[in-house]
């Protein structure tokens, strides 16, 4: 064994919570750095479709502060505007596809690298799917409330670098939401039974 992971072994021995944790952080940053890479990408593509020009609304609940009914997921038709709207099926189709490719990504590497789980793969993933659902609706009901500001204040200030900035902000918060949501989920979701308990 290399020196490096004869340390590693040596910490993860003396400090098993820690060096999970650390993993953890390690590996979400990456799908984080992949989100941020994928997302711009994924909407420079789709924007140069019609999906831009379709609105796209879901899941209304309660009322904005100037009356109008608020939504958990609100993107207008047309490009993105000053004031964050806008964007339309192309902009949350962006946000969804770079969400889901990562978090795929995510469910395996912590499930085999960090937990090193060896319960059901099926339940593990029905709970993660149920929890990457709530998150999602949780994230997207929040992003009412920055979103506006976030991009009013970048593309008044920078123009088009201002509204990419603002796409890689509001991305980032998503990452930052799962990654403080998910470490506690993944302690209950990702077991390493005793082999002979173990279901493949």
């Amino acid at each position: 064994m290399s020196k490096p992971k004869a340390l590693w072994a040596k910490f993860q021995s003396k400090h098993p919570g820690m060096a999970q944790f650390l993993l953890f952080f390690i590996i979400s940053n990456g799908v984080t750095v992949l989100q941020l890479i994928l997302m711009p990408t994924l909407k420079a593509l789709l924007d140069g479709t019609d999906l831009l020009h379709i609105a796209f609304r879901a899941f209304p609940v309660g009322h904005d502060l100037d009356g109008s009914q608020y939504y958990v997921f609100n993107y207008e038709a047309g490009p993105v505007r000053a004031d964050g709207s806008g964007g339309g099926l192309a902009y949350f189709l962006a946000v969804e596809i770079t969400l889901a490719i990562a978090q795929t990504i995510n469910f395996f590497a912590q499930r085999n690298i960090t937990f090193r789980a060896n319960n059901s793969v099926a339940k593990a993933a029905f709970w993660y799917v149920a929890a990457y659902v709530a998150i999602t609706l949780l994230a997207g009901a929040l992003q009412g409330l920055y979103k506006a500001p976030v991009y009013s204040s970048l593309i008044a200030g920078a123009g088009d670098f201002g509204r990419t900035l603002a796409d890689f902000i509001t991305m980032f918060i998503n990452s930052v939401i799962s990654f403080w949501v998910f470490f506690p989920i993944f302690k209950v979701i990702f077991r390493n039974k005793p082999k002979a308990e173990s279901v493949r």
